[in-house]
């Protein structure tokens, strides 16, 4: 059975490489993008299973605006999201409780930075395990 396609999109190349070789060790095939306008090119050329995006990048919500973009597109609305970001650590706001809120922060989940493999890896499994019951 062929592994996922999961698309990460980060600004910290180095939390990038840390989190794709734990996915690729599980099999799984990861694309990388270090911006919200490079994400999106890729994502359309890729067309990933999941993404893991960063809320801050090159401006403070990117990843925010991301999100409520893939999910307005027909093609990738149906794709989860995995918001793993450290934006709670840094403004001291809870966004876990507005997991799905449509406007506010459409992605399927949402973990903190920094984030235990197995924790990560056990989200990113039953994200993809919902995707292909639906």
């Amino acid at each position: 059975m062929e592994k996922a396609k999961i698309m990460i999109v980060d600004d910290d190349a180095d939390y990038i490489y840390v989190v794709k070789t734990l996915l690729e060790n599980e099999q799984y095939t990861v694309f990388t993008a270090g911006d919200k306008t490079e994400g999106m090119e890729k994502i359309r050329a890729e067309k990933p299973d999941l993404a893991i995006l960063d809320v801050m990048m090159n401006v403070w919500n990117d990843g925010f605006e991301m999100s409520r973009q893939l999910k307005k597109d027909t093609q990738f609305k149906n794709m989860p999201v995995l918001m793993l970001t450290a934006v709670e650590s840094k403004t001291g706001i809870d966004f876990k409780s507005t997991v799905g809120d449509p406007v506010w922060l459409p992605v399927d989940a949402f973990l903190n930075k920094p984030v235990e493999p197995q924790v990560l890896l056990g989200e990113v499994k039953k994200l993809l395990s919902n995707k292909a019951e639906n």
